[in-house]
């Protein structure tokens, strides 16, 4: 899965997986913390989901009001649309602008691990598991590590090995981290997990 066909595809197919699972879950579910530090579930969404409520222009404007400071921003806009209505917020994962959107620069390879981490964050503090498709789930490995994605969260892997226990995937070799292929992926991302869901020194 290389093409930007089958990327495309998996992005689409990614943000209707999560609306379908959130549409289900309680308001109070909404409200329970996500992985992604002093956010709940509703601030991830919020985030995940921008591109379908703000055009380039009006983000442009946001952006220069927040002195081209992406992560204030960031926060800014997370904060204050959670508190749109969850059905607000399943439309929005629906939208067919989420569909085709791509990060500046990213492509649909930033856009499937943007969507796919996020929607890791959201959904295993849920209680879910297994959500994402084996192939989808090895594409954001190998970006997370030969692509070189894990930079950008401040973690180094190099001298580890990596193994996934729940697909055919490993990387490199060293001391030995063994998880699922969402959890090592999100451990590559800096997420803090529950104990005892992966097996190793840390990363």
């Amino acid at each position: 899965m290389t093409g930007d066909g089958d990327l495309q595809w998996a992005v689409a197919n990614e943000f209707s997986a999560l609306a379908d699972l959130l549409d289900g879950i309680s308001d109070a579910e909404w409200d329970t913390p996500s992985l992604c530090e002093g956010w709940r579930i509703r601030e991830v969404v919020a985030h995940l989901t921008m591109a379908a409520r703000y055009s380039e222009e009006q983000f442009m404007v946001r952006l220069r009001e927040c002195e081209f400071d992406f992560t204030r921003l960031s926060n800014e806009i997370a904060r204050s649309d959670a508190e749109l209505a969850p059905a607000e917020l399943v439309a929005n994962l629906r939208s067919d602008i989420m569909r085709r959107w791509t990060p500046p620069g990213g492509g649909y390879h930033g856009a499937l691990n943007h969507v796919v981490i996020h929607g890791l964050d959201a959904t295993v503090p849920l209680g879910v598991s297994g959500r994402v498709p084996e192939e989808t789930m090895r594409v954001v490995l190998n970006d997370l590590t030969a692509g070189g994605g894990h930079s950008n969260f401040g973690i180094d892997i190099e001298g580890r090995g990596l193994r996934a226990t729940d697909l055919e995937w490993s990387y490199g070799s060293g001391a030995e981290l063994r998880g699922t292929g969402e959890d090592l992926a999100l451990m590559i991302c800096g997420r803090t997990l529950p104990a005892g869901r992966v097996e190793g020194e840390p990363l």
